[in-house]
């Protein structure tokens, strides 16, 4: 009994009460997006105030997005399952010459849940007449590995 009682308080000691944080991206961006001025900052000073974008659009080279994302873990009861924090994204436009064009910044409010429908499409014909099953032989047989003979 005494080595159970020394294995559980061995245990209790181990454990944190501390909530562990996970950050994904850029730090702080919220307060490095007001350094940032419209028609005043370029590409060069966003690179030194920010750092690299976290990605840049396909379609528009002078679109630059940068993400902060901070999970934490809920309770001892829900068993490691994280919470969503902060989820912050900045879009920056760029001009032809490098200079900001626009700015914005996304946060937590503005995610939008995607909901899923139950609906099952229903397909119009039936398979159960002579030429589907005629087709659907061929295409077996098509589809059928070649035989070593």
């Amino acid at each position: 009994m005494k080595y159970f009682i020394i294995l559980i308080f061995i245990l209790i000691l181990n454990c944190s009460g501390n909530k562990v944080s996970n950050y994904h991206g850029s730090k702080l961006l919220n307060s490095k997006y007001d350094l940032l001025e419209v028609n005043v900052t370029n590409k060069n000073d966003l690179i030194k105030i920010i750092g690299p974008p976290s990605t840049i659009s396909d379609f528009n080279k002078n679109l630059w997005f940068y993400f902060e994302r901070l999970k934490t873990n809920q309770s001892l009861l829900k068993l490691g399952a994280q919470k969503i924090k902060k989820n912050n994204i900045l879009i920056v436009e760029l001009n032809n010459k490098g200079i900001i064009k626009s700015k914005r910044i996304l946060d937590l409010d503005d995610m939008n849940d995607v909901e899923y429908l139950e609906i099952v499409t229903t397909k119009e014909f039936k398979d159960d007449n002579l030429i589907y099953g005629i087709f659907s032989s061929l295409r077996e047989k098509i589809n059928a590995p070649l035989r070593n003979r």
